[in-house]
């Protein structure tokens, strides 16, 4: 057990292929602390052990206390990110839709695209048909979303680490909402490979139960397992009389979605679905997320103290897997 001795640096952010805690974990690996005080902790973890920061609750330290030696000064950016990833982690709408999560090298990437010949034959000896996987004609359309963290250290030093956080948070769930509109876009329109999905038309000029049964009903091989929609949309969706019942009313206003219909997760609301369309989709087979470097940070600025305009940027696009995995219900 050498947590006690691990020299912490700037250069341990710049480590191609590993984040920061990878390279704690390569000098000082978890698995030797299974027997100790220290288990179910990881190397970060126990870097804060070390220098005695508490970065929650209500008794949690202030920002000042990550710059009380050199050393400790390089933990700062790796909390920054922790709480910025735990901001994007809470935007539950738009992990719920995303199938795959793929991390990319470089923003030149090319998807992939899936034609399935046809069933598995009934006759004994038939060939078996095939499931073409080729490379899309377009890379995927990446995109960079963040903030800029700006406040000078003065103003900062003294705030407590658990509230400092809670903006970080902010900045996480902020960069989620910016990669929800990109995802939608390529629901509703496709991923510039010429794969737009199907529309239905709704059977009158309002919303009717019947068009959510036409739109569930119109997925062959695949199963419709969530709903998007704007939020005027999904109120529409809850007023309808086969969702009127105190549990889907609970979900609605606790979690943000209504419970299941006709084996979907839930019904999902966003404000980049224009009002008036529902997209349908199989969640596990509709979409790719791709980054492209992870979260990136101005690592070298927060150890530095200079907060001023210190970026906390992601890269990131989608794609879509199976055309037939989305289709589009217009009112």
């Amino acid at each position: 057990m050498n947590y006690n001795s691990v020299k912490l640096e700037k250069g341990m952010y710049g480590v191609r292929g590993k984040n920061f805690t990878q390279v704690l974990e390569d000098l000082d690996p978890s698995a030797g602390y299974k027997n100790s005080a220290f288990n179910g902790l990881d190397a970060y973890q126990r870097q804060l052990k070390r220098f005695g920061i508490k970065v929650s609750g209500p008794y949690s330290d202030s920002v000042s206390k990550f710059f009380s030696t050199t050393d400790s000064s390089a933990l700062f950016p790796e909390f920054v990110s922790r709480a910025v990833k735990a901001g994007m982690e809470e935007f539950t709408a738009l992990s719920a839709i995303t199938a795959s999560t793929t991390n990319a090298d470089s923003p030149d990437y090319r998807s992939f695209n899936t034609v399935d010949s046809g069933e598995s034959p009934a006759q004994e000896g038939a060939a078996l048909p095939e499931l073409n996987v080729k490379t899309k004609s377009n890379l995927v359309q990446m995109k960079k979303h963040g903030r800029l963290l700006s406040a000078s250290y003065e103003a900062v030093k003294f705030q407590r680490l658990d509230l400092f956080a809670v903006i970080l948070r902010r900045i996480g769930q902020n960069i989620a909402r910016a990669q929800m509109q990109d995802a939608v876009n390529v629901l509703l329109n496709g991923d510039g490979n010429g794969n737009a999905p199907e529309e239905i038309g709704a059977a009158g000029a309002a919303l009717a139960f019947e068009d959510l049964l036409a739109l569930w009903s119109s997925f062959d091989d695949y199963d419709m397992t969530a709903i998007l929609a704007a939020p005027a949309t999904v109120m529409e969706i809850a007023a309808l009389d086969e969702f009127l019942n105190p549990l889907n009313r609970v979900n609605l206003l606790e979690g943000g979605k209504l419970g299941e219909f006709a084996g979907t997760t839930g019904v999902f609301k966003s404000a980049y679905v224009p009002e008036g369309t529902v997209i349908g989709l199989d969640s596990g087979c509709a979409l790719e997320k791709v980054e492209c470097g992870g979260l990136a940070i101005d690592y070298d600025k927060l150890i530095d103290r200079q907060l001023e305009r210190a970026g906390i940027t992601s890269t990131a696009g989608f794609a879509r897997i199976f055309d037939g995995a989305v289709k589009i219900l217009t009112i």
